[in-house]
């Protein structure tokens, strides 16, 4: 539901507009405004599980996401469906920092992989099945059930919670670090704000400024956590290399992939001249794959170890990246098909071991947190995947054409094609790196 609502909203987005009286750059306030809050919060709602109980967290958060779902569906405005996305983030941060920990707390050692891999099968469901879902309803109902379908559906999944989750384990003996929840909380809308807008307009004085306040604020905040008894993030779990090196693998795992989001549709539509329902088909092949791959991943995580899959996963993924530099303005269907399904491949590989990895490298008792880092890193690698990249493509295109462009140049494809490559070779060497990180941590420990 979380990541269907994050996808699912893209297509109604010119609909919408249209009905709220709302240009387009406002109404995009309806997806930024859900992906902030998420990432603002989702650390702070990690913490509260290991304190409240995990379950509780969880449970609870479907219900705050359903009211925000019917509060976005009766929206008459704007503002009103703003701020009811920022309820509806909250509940779906809620879910997203504790159901890692539930799932690994449930199922023992030799389990565990195969269930990472079934939810991680459910988050690319979730984005594919979100546009022709969304497409269907705004064709034949309206907008506003692309948010009230998730009513019901909440409701019932709190009966099931209630009746089938195991108790909330407790932890009286702790309390929040208030000061450290709010001090990220203002480091990540910053950062998101500063990122987004600087994408759209550049860098100015005011984005700079923006910019350099998240930087003072996540450095208060460090300072903080570091001299409070019950911090929110025990700066200690990142002395452990299996945790910090995988979470560091996922942070550019996502931020590879998410350049192919942001870059592709525009190469296939604008450069191919490919409609937007083929071009939907063809990156369909992605989310289609990866949910066949993860659960298969999963499994053989329980049966040969996770540390060798993840490698291979992240090594597929950087070829995939490195195969895509060779796209031109003639490319055929069938490899870009082709390539697509090798990223597929190869992060349908990665995910469900390296979080297995991740979760399994942490105490019981700060399986909230953790969880709630790992899903905080999918959110920062999409974020800074989709900022690098369009700076990259902008930049070089500017270079190509010979003056400033923050946009497609008709007829000028290629300029596109020019700095397109250049996103693609950049990305690719990031994720070559996380691969080489990985694999000398690897091999130090086989040494030891």
């Amino acid at each position: 539901m979380a990541c269907l609502d994050s996808s699912i909203v893209n297509v109604a987005l010119p609909v919408m507009a249209k009905r709220l009286s709302a240009s387009m750059a406002s109404i995009e306030e309806v997806v930024t405004s859900y992906l902030i809050v998420i990432s603002a919060t989702i650390l702070f709602f990690g913490r509260l599980g290991d304190i409240k109980g995990k379950t509780n967290v969880f449970k609870y958060g479907f219900i705050l996401f359903s009211l925000g779902s019917l509060l976005c569906g009766i929206s008459t405005n704007l503002k009103f469906l703003v701020i009811s996305r920022i309820v509806q983030g909250i509940g779906a941060a809620m879910t997203m920092a504790t159901s890692q920990g539930i799932i690994t707390h449930v199922f023992p050692v030799n389990e565990r992989g195969r269930a990472l891999g079934i939810s991680a099968t459910f988050v690319a469901l979730g984005t594919l099945v979100g546009p022709p879902l969304g497409g269907y309803l705004i064709t034949y109902f309206s907008w506003q059930y692309i948010f009230l379908i998730n009513v019901p559906i909440g409701v019932i999944a709190f009966i099931f919670a209630l009746k089938f989750l195991p108790r909330g384990e407790i932890n009286e003996n702790q309390s929040l670090d208030i000061k450290g929840a709010l001090l990220f909380s203002i480091f990540i809308v910053l950062l998101f704000w500063g990122l987004i807008t600087g994408q759209r307009t550049g860098y100015d004085v005011k984005v700079n400024l923006g910019l350099s306040a998240a930087l003072i604020s996540f450095v208060l905040f460090i300072i903080i956590e570091k001299r409070t008894e019950t911090p929110m993030v025990d700066l200690s779990i990142f002395k452990n290399n299996t945790f910090s090196i995988n979470v560091f693998c996922a942070f550019v795992s996502f931020l590879g992939i998410s350049s192919v989001n942001i870059i592709q549709p525009f190469y296939l539509q604008y450069v191919l001249k490919i409609t937007p329902a083929k071009t939907g088909t063809i990156l369909m092949v992605y989310p289609v794959i990866l949910s066949i791959v993860a659960p298969l991943s999963g499994y053989l995580s329980d049966k040969i170890g996770s540390k060798i899959l993840t490698l291979v996963g992240l090594a597929i993924t950087t070829i995939g990246l490195f195969s895509l530099t060779r796209l031109w303005e003639g490319s055929r269907i069938s490899y870009i098909v082709f390539v697509i399904a090798i990223l597929g491949l190869g992060n349908g590989l990665f995910q469900s071991p390296n979080n297995s990895l991740v979760m399994s490298s942490v105490p019981r008792n700060k399986l909230g947190i953790a969880g709630g880092i790992n899903a905080l890193i999918r959110n920062l690698g999409f974020v800074f995947g989709v900022s690098l990249s369009t700076s990259i493509l902008y930049n070089r295109m500017s270079y190509k054409i010979g003056y400033k462009v923050l946009n497609y140049v008709d007829g000028r494809e290629d300029a596109f094609v020019y700095g397109m490559k250049y996103v693609y070779y950049t990305t690719a060497v990031i994720c070559l790196v996380g691969f080489l990180t990985s694999l000398y941590s690897k091999i130090e420990r086989i040494k030891k």
